[in-house]
């Protein structure tokens, strides 16, 4: 019976390691899910820091294109006219309306240590939110929403 054996010895000096390479997981699990009511289809609304407040009923829409701030935090911010910047081209609301825009404005929206400065659209109609940010906002905070988890 003949046996084979490993050599012990390798002519080359530096054995060669296996290179591995570790990515970042981009994904969510069932663990995610914990604390949430399933089944269910809800809306994404956060609270975010907008200027120096918390503003809650923001929904994270990755459906829309612009940044919209609404009445309700128009007013909270304490925001006059003159703080807009002309924004000419009308909207289409959630009902399919047209919109006239009041203005603009440039905001910092703070998330943990990260300030990105969006730039809103105020509008004069009725939503049950305070304001709506979108995916360039989510682009810059390399950001992925679930709204299952």
């Amino acid at each position: 019976m003949s046996v084979a054996r490993l050599p012990t010895e390798s002519n080359d000096p530096k054995p060669k390691k296996a290179r591995v390479e570790i990515r970042p997981v981009l994904g969510f699990s069932d663990e995610d899910k914990i604390g949430t009511i399933q089944p269910h289809n809800n809306a994404l609304v956060v609270t975010l820091r907008i200027g120096a407040y918390n503003v809650k009923r923001v929904l994270v829409d990755q459906g829309s294109v612009v940044e919209v701030m609404y009445p309700d935090l128009y007013k909270g911010l304490r925001l006059k006219p003159k703080d807009l910047t002309a924004y000419n081209s009308p909207l289409i609301s959630f009902e399919e309306k047209t919109v006239i825009p009041k203005g603009q404005i440039r905001l910092p929206i703070q998330t943990g240590s990260e300030v990105v400065e969006v730039n809103f659209i105020v509008v004069d109609a009725y939503s049950p939110y305070t304001a709506i940010v979108v995916r360039p906002w989510l682009h810059a905070l390399k950001a992925v929403s679930s709204t299952l988890h």
